[in-house]
């Protein structure tokens, strides 16, 4: 995998991914940023986020459920000291199809993890006390 990042002015800057994908990101005014943009911090939630997400989908998939939505909402506390590293991260799963089996579910995300999520596993190996948790909703 590669990816660039382009520095535009003050603390903003453009990354773009191998893929051919881009993303501003931007820090707060009293570091001479705009707000214009997510923080480097958010969009490793985001990725967290996002690579749970689709474990957990694929799991459900490949397990015969029908599901129709999958939420994660990513909470996470850091240090207080600089680095300002993240502490603990909860993921929030919520998750909606027909006729789902909540042992399902379940599995799906402790797979995710313990098994499958490179970012979550990552995270974790370095210190971060990561927790999980699902509802299903109809």
């Amino acid at each position: 995998m590669k990816a660039t990042v382009k520095w535009v002015d003050g603390a903003m800057f453009v990354g773009e991914s191998g893929s051919g994908h881009a993303v501003v990101m931007d820090g707060p005014e009293d570091i001479g940023g705009r707000n214009m943009g997510f923080r480097p911090m958010e969009m490793l939630l985001l990725g967290v986020g996002a690579c749970s997400s689709v474990d957990v989908v694929n799991i459900l998939r490949r397990g015969r459920q029908q599901v129709s939505r999958c939420e994660a909402r990513v909470e996470a506390t850091r240090v207080d000291a600089v680095p300002a590293v993240f502490e603990k991260i909860h993921l929030h799963f919520i998750v909606a199809g027909t006729g789902l089996d909540a042992g399902k579910v379940a599995r799906a995300v402790e797979l995710s993890a313990e098994k499958y999520c490179s970012a979550s596993i990552m995270l974790q190996k370095g210190g971060v006390v990561m927790t999980h948790a699902f509802e299903i909703v109809e």
